[in-house]
């Protein structure tokens, strides 16, 4: 009997779409840039424009506002009318049957993870709850990258001291290894994507001893490039001088780099560059230059060291004879990063002050342990051109992501070729199903509950045609986004998007995003008919996927009368932060 194939999936933290080499950047990333080349990459792929409800849509194959994560549960603590909403849970709900655990039950799979969970903070919501068999998982949203948290050392707890938000969220290292929180000290040479890959490497090594005939689903998810920008300084070092002109040449770089791979044509318009209150490069002084470009220098070393850990996954599989047979997968979330943390009043309006009490950002030593920079809108729009905006807004610049797919089905006419057919992140759930063999389950009574049908469409016969042109979405249909009150509907080459104020006048435009992916045009007044065609398919969308409203009616949202003793609600409306003290104490 032909073992049924090995899936790989890899999910990196806020990658920008040029960002590897293979997609126009100058990073070294020689292992990824190998993947694609005996691979395929899709250059029409969608994600949804922040990590959590990404992962909520590729382990359900279906809209995040389904499977949970309608808003992230960093948000649904902090906005009463989303708490207990369906599909605003903030977590990876019981209304979706996960992939992990379908190919476990259904198909003889062994399933684990390794990396970033950030779909439940809980025992009842951990990994080993949703089908993964073993897991490592990181459960907030991100976290110091050596594991250094001097917030939470015993001669700095003070009561009294107003920690904020965004450390609150995003800074407790708080592991789940299986159906437990992590308790066991990490090795001092810590590194997230080290750990991470080598935990992976072992939880692969440790089934194949056991059961080398048994096909295994593995789920690999970096927290890098995610800020805190922090990588070893060798690698830093490597990228000196490359950035010292600044965002706007590099971006200019990457789009001449675009072109010359056939990524974006030659005659694209860019969408221009939209500051969000960030100053010019040429008004900057030499030292806030200097620390500019050494974000950046760093940025690009995490994504160095990821690519390194990347090629160990891969060659672990290759030494246990397990390549061929193994479909790999390797995307990132969502679009770059490219908030100003420090502008966000949600995130706290105490951030540099907690920032110069504990970490040292002094040129030297940015990108060490005790460092915490990011690195802001410009250098992230050098990254996602020529699209508009980045990570957070449903512009291309949000949600239109780099993959790639390499795999033992694939025709051979794919390989190494840049494909643009229409494809989303959903579609991952039901394309191993079918690779796999492994029948989509039963919606009215699954496990004896009923769950939501997946919505995603299998690329089977597109990856395994002799290179024609096999349409994995119909040209009428409708597929939509909607994040932080930011919303986009897109039908065939037809996008609306709405981006609300500050950044744009609360109103939907319209845009064909195969002739202007930069979404510089707004066709609503030239084709109202179309406009009025794709708004009709966002009022169905909103109702279909339990979307509670966009930028001008979201936070009106009525309350729901919440039960505080709730398990449920008792630790998701906790900050990771505060998980993680009783963790500690309870330890």
């Amino acid at each position: 009997m032909t073992k049924k194939p090995n899936f790989v999936v890899i999910v990196a933290d806020d990658l920008g779409f040029s960002d590897l080499g293979t997609f126009g950047g100058e990073i070294h990333t020689p292992n990824l840039d190998k993947l694609a080349g005996t691979g395929l990459r899709l250059n029409q792929f969608y994600a949804a424009a922040a990590c959590s409800p990404t992962r909520s849509m590729l382990l359900s194959g279906t809209d995040n506002h389904i499977a949970g994560v309608g808003a992230m549960f960093e948000f649904v603590r902090s906005i009463p009318g989303f708490r207990e909403k369906p599909g605003y849970e903030g977590y990876l709900n019981d209304k979706v049957a996960p992939l992990p655990e379908i190919l476990a039950e259904r198909g003889g799979y062994h399933t684990f993870l390794a990396g970033k969970w950030h779909l439940g903070l809980i025992p009842e919501a951990f990994p080993a709850k949703r089908g993964f068999q073993k897991s490592f998982a990181l459960l907030p949203g991100a976290a110091n990258h050596y594991g250094w948290e001097p917030q939470l050392a015993p001669e700095n707890l003070d009561p009294d001291e107003i920690v904020p938000e965004l450390f609150q969220s995003a800074a407790p290292v708080l592991h789940a290894e299986d159906e437990k929180y992590s308790t066991d000290p990490l090795p001092k040479d810590f590194y997230s994507s080290d750990f991470y890959a080598d935990k992976f490497v072992e939880f692969l090594g440790n089934h194949l001893d056991k059961n080398e005939e048994q096909p295994f689903f593995g789920l690999l998810t970096f927290t890098a490039p995610h800020w805190p920008l922090q990588a070893p300084q060798e690698i830093i070092a490597k990228y000196k001088g490359v950035y010292d002109d600044g965002p706007a040449a590099l971006r200019q770089k990457r789009l001449a780099r675009q072109k010359e791979l056939g990524l974006i044509p030659n005659d694209v318009e860019p969408h221009p560059v939209v500051p969000l209150g960030s100053p010019e490069w040429e008004t900057l002084n030499d030292d806030q230059k200097a620390k500019s470009v050494r974000a950046m220098e760093t940025f690009a070393a995490m994504v160095e060291r990821l690519d390194w850990n990347v090629g160990k996954v891969v060659s672990s599989l290759e030494a246990r004879g397990e390549l061929e047979n193994t479909y790999i997968l390797f995307l990132s979330d969502n679009g770059a990063e490219g908030a100003s943390l420090e502008a966000k009043p949600i995130l706290g309006s105490n951030i540099e002050q907690h920032l110069k009490k504990y970490y040292n950002n002094s040129l030297d030593n940015i990108g060490n342990y005790d460092s915490y920079v990011w690195y802001g809108p410009r250098w992230a729009q050098a990254a996602t051109a020529p699209s508009k905006l980045f990570k957070t807004f449903s512009s291309e610049g949000g949600i239109h992501v780099p993959i790639i797919v390499n795999g033992p089905g694939i025709d051979e006419k794919h390989k190494g070729t840049i494909n643009s057919i229409f494809s989303t992140v959903m579609d991952i759930t039901p394309t191993l199903l079918e690779l796999a063999g492994v029948e989509q389950p039963e919606t009215s009574n699954y496990k004896g509950r009923e769950i939501a049908p997946i919505r995603g469409k299998s690329w089977v016969k597109f990856l395994k045609s002799a290179g024609e042109t096999v349409p994995i979405y119909d040209k009428d249909e409708t597929v939509g986004w909607e994040l932080f009150g930011q919303a986009a509907v897109r039908k065939g080459d037809w996008k609306i998007t709405f981006i609300g104020n500050p950044v744009e006048e609360n109103i939907w435009q319209l845009y064909n995003v195969r002739e202007d992916p930069g979404e510089v045009h707004d066709l609503s007044k030239k084709h109202p008919e179309k406009f009025d065609e794709l708004l009709a398919g966002w009022e169905d969308y909103k109702k279909n996927y339990n979307v509670l409203g966009i930028k001008t009616d979201w936070l009106n949202i009525p309350v729901n009368e919440i039960d505080d003793e709730t398990l449920w609600m008792k630790y998701e409306r906790l900050s990771a932060y505060q998980v993680k003290l009783e963790v500690e104490k309870a330890h």
